[in-house]
């Protein structure tokens, strides 16, 4: 019997960052246009984004957005892209005309922030052909008025409340895909994807954290060398 290796990884590879191993075992995955996403780099880094294994990356930053950052995104992207395209200070037609330019660059989804009017959320989900996804903080938020709305994907960002807004989501809606943040560990990951998340969003060390491991690193190496 042939033996098929695991990873064909280069040497230069080895230090990619990648998601908590959980998360692919895990999590059931949400389809999209025939890709079956489980992981998502919460990240506009484009080293970052580079150098990771995500399904997945979910482009949200805090400014109002840009067609020349999801440009840049998707130029060094090996994974499909999730744009934000604003829904808080930018909304309405703004909203619709850059959800629609993301769509023309490769965007598999767009995604709209929280403060996300309803008519909004019509407005773009009649213009565009991919997923619109809105996220969801509080479980305070009518998330039915959001579904009904022509949002097609669920964003839960709660911060410790995740988990818990997860599942009240789950209680009245069993089939609506849903993203959410995993937290630090993977004992919280797992924790959101039992209360019904799809999907989970990993956010990676910092650039300057990397490099200054690395440094750090380098430095003992050095000085390694010259006591020996």
């Amino acid at each position: 019997m042939i033996r098929v290796q695991d990873d064909l990884t280069s040497s230069l590879k080895k230090n990619m960052i990648r998601v908590p191993e959980c998360i692919g075992k895990s999590a059931e995955g949400i389809a999209i246009s025939g890709k079956t996403i489980k992981s998502l780099l919460f990240s506009t880094d484009i080293a970052i984004i580079k150098n990771s294994n995500a399904d997945a990356v979910i482009a949200v930053y805090p400014f109002t957005p840009h067609p020349a950052v999801t440009q840049a995104i998707m130029a060094v992207a090996d994974m499909p892209v999730l744009c934000g395209v604003g829904g808080g200070i930018t909304n309405g037609l703004r909203s619709v005309n850059i959800a629609l330019h993301a769509e023309f660059q490769g965007a598999l989804a767009v995604v709209l922030n929280a403060p996300t009017p309803n008519e909004t959320i019509s407005a773009v989900s009649c213009t565009i052909d991919i997923p619109v996804i809105i996220t969801i903080v509080s479980e305070l938020t009518d998330f039915m008025e959001k579904i009904e709305s022509g949002a097609n994907i669920l964003n839960v960002s709660g911060g410790v409340k995740t988990a818990e807004i997860v599942a009240k989501i789950r209680e009245s809606n069993k089939t609506i895909p849903i993203i959410a943040t995993g937290g630090p560990t993977e004992a919280t990951i797992m924790r959101t994807i039992e209360a019904g998340a799809n999907a989970i969003t990993y956010t990676p060390p910092t650039n300057a954290q990397l490099s200054k491991v690395m440094m750090e690193k380098y430095r003992q190496q050095e000085n390694k060398k010259f006591m020996d």
